[in-house]
């Protein structure tokens, strides 16, 4: 199979900065595009090309193109917090929807063959049965969700018109760090569970919140389906291998492990490898969140030759904190 260079949007991110680190290790040739509003320039590699602007910017993106030969995309970019969708949801349209939009224009023009989608399995929004399958109807309750629909509509009205294949990953909840501790995530402000702990875990938080205890859940915190970072990363190179490998096809699927802890359940295992156990407040429902979210993965584990490598949630927890300990003792934000 040809190992086409591949542009990762947002690759000095969280998700994309690991990408571009399994790309790597596999023998593809990447470059990274970011605009740096959340993602951390020394995540991507001194030896990978890397171009500080917005994918919305088609100029600068044909022009990564040309220089690159790039055969695929890997996109990453945009804004991902639920509740801040909310509050601005024009926004979330303009980062996620408009650019992918403009992304996606510039690589048919360009004759690009391949694109692999950073979606969420916030497209379900309120899911009518877990765990959620594929099928399952798409009715997001916040703009992130309905953001990241709009542009996989996008996707598959493209690919119906023009030679251009994609895979539409959807996600749960995206946790821990790179085992090698070469990436992990960064940036204050967090609103992802396992980041917040951590934080809290070594010294930057002093507690964390816990959004709602009244769900109709075994003890009323959030359910969530939660899959280590480099698992996930790992499932994008199966897509782009298998969009190669047969350009007639596309792919949607959900990326999770099929088995959901809660918010509380999360924060117990946390407290099982720490010497002390971490304030918890106990706080009302957070707009935007559904009470249950655990994917089905039957359709991931039939179609792509993918394995999961550290789905105890011990292992994610463990990657996490390692991770933030070297975050502190190097004094990186």
């Amino acid at each position: 199979m040809s190992k086409l260079p591949v542009l990762v949007t947002g690759g000095a991110g969280y998700i994309g900065s690991h990408a571009v680190l399994a790309l790597r290790d596999a023998g593809w040739a990447v470059a990274v595009i970011d605009n740096l509003s959340t993602g951390t320039r020394y995540l991507v590699p001194d030896d990978v090309p890397f171009y500080e602007g917005n994918v919305a910017d088609r100029e600068l993106v044909t022009r990564i193109f040309t220089e690159q030969g790039t055969g695929a995309i890997m996109h990453f970019a945009g804004s991902i917090v639920v509740p801040e969708s909310v509050e601005k949801p024009l926004e979330y349209y303009a980062n996620n929807t408009l650019a992918s939009h403009a992304l996606l224009s510039a690589a048919v023009d360009s004759g690009i063959k391949h694109f692999v989608f950073s979606s969420t399995a916030a497209v379900y929004g309120d899911p009518e049965r877990v765990p959620v399958d594929e099928s399952v109807a798409k009715l997001p309750i916040n703009p992130y969700g309905a953001s990241k629909l709009m542009t996989e509509r996008m996707l598959e009205d493209a690919s119906a018109a023009f030679p251009i294949n994609y895979a539409a990953l959807r996600y749960f909840n995206v946790s821990g760090a790179d085992p090698g501790g070469r990436s992990g995530q960064v940036g204050k402000g967090s609103t992802h569970l396992i980041k917040v702990a951590v934080e809290a875990a070594v010294g930057k938080r002093d507690h964390v919140d816990v959004f709602g205890t009244d769900y109709p859940t075994p003890d009323g915190s959030c359910v969530r389906d939660y899959i280590h970072v480099s698992d996930l990363v790992a499932a994008h190179l199966k897509a782009l291998e298998r969009l190669i490998e047969r350009p007639e096809g596309n792919l949607v699927l959900n990326l999770g492990y099929g088995r959901g802890l809660s918010v509380l359940e999360v924060l117990d295992a946390l407290d099982r490898l720490l010497p002390q156990p971490i304030r918890r407040e106990l706080k009302g429902r957070r707009a935007g969140d559904p009470p249950n979210l655990v994917s089905s993965n039957k359709a991931l584990l039939q179609t792509l030759d993918w394995t999961a490598r550290h789905a105890d949630i011990d292992d994610i927890l463990g990657h996490a904190l390692e991770w933030e300990r070297k975050l502190l003792s190097r004094n990186w934000e």
